[in-house]
């Protein structure tokens, strides 16, 4: 029976730790980076549901979160994640108070839709 060239040097060892190597901070950039520009394009394709718009707001900043996140922890610094908490308590201010525009604007107007904004000109 041949035994490989690597049997009792710990080769073996090395390839698990390729198998489960950890993210790096350029994983978590292109993926902040790839979720931007899903939200870059929702906002440019989709002019009419305001809805959408806004989860498409929401969705660029949780990938400027993820960056912000991704430094800290890159760097050993807490300052990230202290943004990152309050961008958090903004967004979800900012998510309350854009629906409930939406709400009276679907009960003024009867639609959602950006082009009926119009009608709202005094």
């Amino acid at each position: 029976m041949r035994q490989s060239p690597a049997a009792g040097t710990g080769k073996r060892e090395n390839d698990v730790a390729f198998l489960t190597m950890a993210p790096t901070l350029s994983h978590y950039l292109v993926l902040g980076a790839i979720l931007f520009a899903i939200s870059m394009a929702g906002i440019f394709l989709n002019r009419k549901n305001v809805i959408i718009l806004l989860m498409a707001i929401e969705l660029m900043l949780l990938a400027v979160n993820m960056n912000f996140i991704a430094f800290s922890s890159f760097l050993n610094d807490m300052a990230g994640q202290v943004f990152v908490f309050f961008i958090l308590t903004v967004a979800a201010a900012e998510s309350a108070i854009g629906l409930a525009i939406l709400v009276l604007l679907f009960r003024n107007v009867g639609s959602i839709d950006v082009e009926d904004l119009d009608a709202l000109r005094g």
